[in-house]
């Protein structure tokens, strides 16, 4: 009988950093050990179609998705819940031992994929469903990290019918709230995605055009002088925190394109700051994990003032970037945790935080 554990990798997904997760998941793939586990590669197409088969990532990448087969997870505990769907039959497959997402934004690091993992009842690496809603969302993260005495940046927040109805209105608020620059950006997204520098009111005008086209709501922030000071988080109960690493783009800030295709930012790990900095910086990566109830991993994102040495605290990737180029695995790396270990290391997580939650009573029983 083989001692294997069966992985399944989901990636693609309904979301504009699909591509991302392509990125992400091959870099995860190449590294799960075939002596160790037997892996499902399943993606998800942009309109939300699960597709699994050979060589799946390769097809996603090409585009070339003919000869890939449905699949569906059944949203209730079974033994089996993953089904092939042919000719309007169902075919089980293997009982999974963890599932792997592996997708960034929205339908993947948003909850909504964590739900249906939940009503499945199966072991799953990464945040639950409280987490990684409230880690998604930048104006409610921004409001329970408020709560937990961690600094943010001032912010207003806009939603798509005013910008579409009310655009003078939105850009006065804005203007009577902060000088520029500002920074705009879909409350609901990652990798950069949608986020314009606004220098100007021509800028801000185009910058909540762009961001409303990716969320309903348009987050609005103070802009920084600021270093960009990153830190990875790994753990269930009692998480750990990398050393910190700072990210200097050639760009204005950093952009999707500096993140994933040009690779021309530099990336210094660990960052150049003093002891007490890299002391705080770490410890409030930490309390800001737990303040949402994080599990498995995330890349907490923080900004240094470079004119007060204040630091905020920007916002939590519950599905950070997993490329070989991506931070949270570079600052592992650099904290002594090499690439294979940790993807190992994230499985493991799952599967303990699955027999924590089979602890949970679920039936009550007033004579008891």
């Amino acid at each position: 009988m083989s001692n294997k554990l069966n992985i399944a990798v989901i990636f693609g997904g309904r979301s504009g950093e699909h591509e991302v997760s392509l990125m992400s998941a091959r870099s995860v793939l190449s590294v799960l050990n075939p002596e160790k586990f037997n892996v499902t590669q399943i993606g998800i197409t942009h309109t939300g179609v699960w597709l699994t088969g050979t060589n799946v990532i390769e097809a996603f990448e090409s585009n070339a998705l003919d000869h890939l087969t449905p699949v569906v997870l059944m949203p209730e505990p079974r033994e089996a819940s993953l089904y092939l769907v042919k000719d309007d039959k169902l075919e089980a497959l293997p009982k999974m031992d963890v599932f792997f997402p592996v997708l960034h934004g929205t339908f993947g690091e948003d909850g909504t994929l964590q739900g249906l993992l939940e009503l499945a009842d199966v072991a799953y690496v990464g945040c639950g469903v409280l987490s990684s809603s409230v880690g998604m969302d930048k104006n409610l993260f921004k409001d329970v990290m408020r709560s937990n005495n961690v600094p943010v940046v001032d912010s207003v927040l806009a939603n798509r019918e005013e910008i579409s109805a009310s655009m003078e209105a939105v850009i006065e608020k804005i203007e009577s709230a902060f000088p520029y620059p500002v920074f705009v950006k879909p409350a609901n997204l990652g990798s950069s995605v949608g986020i314009s520098k606004c220098s100007s009111r021509s800028d801000l005008l185009e910058g909540l055009m762009d961001a409303a086209r990716y969320d309903r709501r348009v987050l609005v922030e103070r802009g920084v002088n600021a270093r960009e000071i990153e830190v990875s988080v790994l753990g269930n109960e009692d998480p750990a925190a990398s050393v910190a690493g700072e990210i200097r783009p050639m760009d204005e800030f950093y952009t999707y394109e500096a993140k994933y295709i040009h690779d021309n930012s530099e990336l210094i790990i660990p960052a150049r700051i003093d002891e007490p900095t890299m002391s705080s910086i770490r410890e409030l990566a930490v309390r800001a994990f737990k303040a949402i109830d994080g599990a498995g991993m995330a890349r907490v994102d923080f900004l240094l003032d470079r004119d007060t040495n204040e630091i905020y605290l920007n916002e939590v990737n519950t599905i950070p970037g997993f490329t070989k180029i991506s931070m949270y695995p570079k600052l592992w790396a650099a904290s002594g945790i090499p690439y294979p270990e940790l993807v190992d290391r994230l499985i493991d997580l799952a599967i303990q935080r699955k027999a924590e939650r089979d602890n949970t009573v679920r039936i009550y029983r007033s004579d008891e």
